[in-house]
């Protein structure tokens, strides 16, 4: 009897805490992209502020602050960059769009006086340009809370890393499982994140360079502002680069460039997509060996659960899902597994 209430008394007490974990994850979702970002450039950052607080005797708040002012450069600055490159041309666009729709249409004409298939009509395309300016409030939207979310992630950011040894002791404390499990979820949140928050920016850097070379070679106006913009849409799953190189390649072919329009596409079709490709096997391999399976899928389920975040916590939370496959296996199992990345951590 005294089993069977123990027991009703357990699964309440899971089904309160059930209960009130929902109702905060529903609440306060909108803000988990600042969290989770907060928690991204404290693992990045841990070791280092550690070494200066505890090696170097720094003091705790100034060193955390001065952390918090190198990574506001580090992520505003491109956002910046973006902007200031793209918000003059978005302008231009909405207040004239008439070039835009006579070159579209014009390359579309001579596609379909090649091959007898009309791909636009000037229909469509006005009816595109009306699209997007309609949605154009939901982006001032989504701007607002990036904004938000970036001042919670550098607010959660300082107190991470002045209570870090505390939170973290807690935590070890805190979190259900044995020492080995524990050590497998530090060792794979760790070595995750670091190959994602790393290696998927220098992957935009690599994209926008090949990109930039692409531009020169084919003589491109503002070849480096394009370069940009083409390291900032490889960030984007499955299209990524092709936001930028399709357009200016109809550009160029419906403006009578023949040899360049050929030329750009065939350059971005051949080296842009496979420095993605290897950039993506090597580099995020070598940092983490993270499968470049798990990073295409974790981005494409990360952006639509996340936001931009989703970038670095789409994969962690694929690993996750495979990680705590093998803790439940461990947890039960008489025989451990070992961590994935443990010949790394070593």
């Amino acid at each position: 009897m005294n089993s069977f209430n123990n027991h009703l008394r357990q699964i309440i007490l899971l089904g309160v805490i059930i209960l009130i974990g929902i109702l905060i994850i529903k609440n306060f979702f909108i803000f988990l992209p600042g969290v989770l970002g907060a928690i991204t450039l404290y693992i990045l950052s841990r070791k280092s502020y550690f070494h200066l607080i505890e090696k170097k005797k720094w003091k705790k708040g100034w060193t955390a602050l001065l952390y918090i002012f190198g990574f506001t450069i580090l992520i505003c600055l491109p956002v910046y960059l973006a902007v200031v490159m793209l918000l003059p041309k978005l302008i231009a666009l909405f207040n004239n769009p008439v070039p835009l729709i006579v070159t579209v249409k014009s390359f579309s004409q001579k596609i379909q006086n090649t091959v007898g298939i009309e791909i636009i009509s000037g229909d469509n395309l006005q009816a595109a340009t009306k699209n997007l300016a309609v949605k154009l409030p939901s982006l001032l939207t989504g701007t607002a809370n990036f904004i938000t979310n970036l001042l919670l992630m550098f607010f959660v950011l300082y107190y991470m890393l002045v209570h870090g040894r505390a939170m973290e002791k807690y935590l070890h404390h805190f979190i259900p499982l044995k020492n080995v499990n524990r050590e497998i979820l530090s060792i794979e949140t760790d070595i995750m994140i670091r190959a994602n928050a790393i290696g998927i920016p220098l992957l935009a850097i690599i994209q926008g360079l090949a990109g930039a070379l692409g531009y020169f070679i084919f003589q491109v106006n503002q070849f480096g502002a394009w370069g940009f913009l083409t390291g900032v849409a490889s960030l984007i799953p499955i299209i990524g680069t092709g936001i930028i190189w399709v357009p200016l390649t109809i550009y160029f072919l419906a403006s009578g460039y023949t040899w360049q329009g050929l030329g750009l596409g065939l350059y971005s079709l051949t080296v842009l997509t496979n420095v993605d490709y290897v950039a993506r096997i090597t580099l995020l391999r070598k940092i983490g060996n993270v499968h470049p399976l798990i990073t295409i899928f974790g981005v494409i389920i990360g952006i639509s659960i996340f936001g931009f975040i989703g970038l670095i916590f789409g994969p962690l939370l694929i690993s996750y899902f495979i990680v705590l496959i093998k803790i439940y296996r461990n947890e039960f199992n008489a025989v451990p597994i070992e961590p994935i990345h443990s010949e790394e951590k070593k």
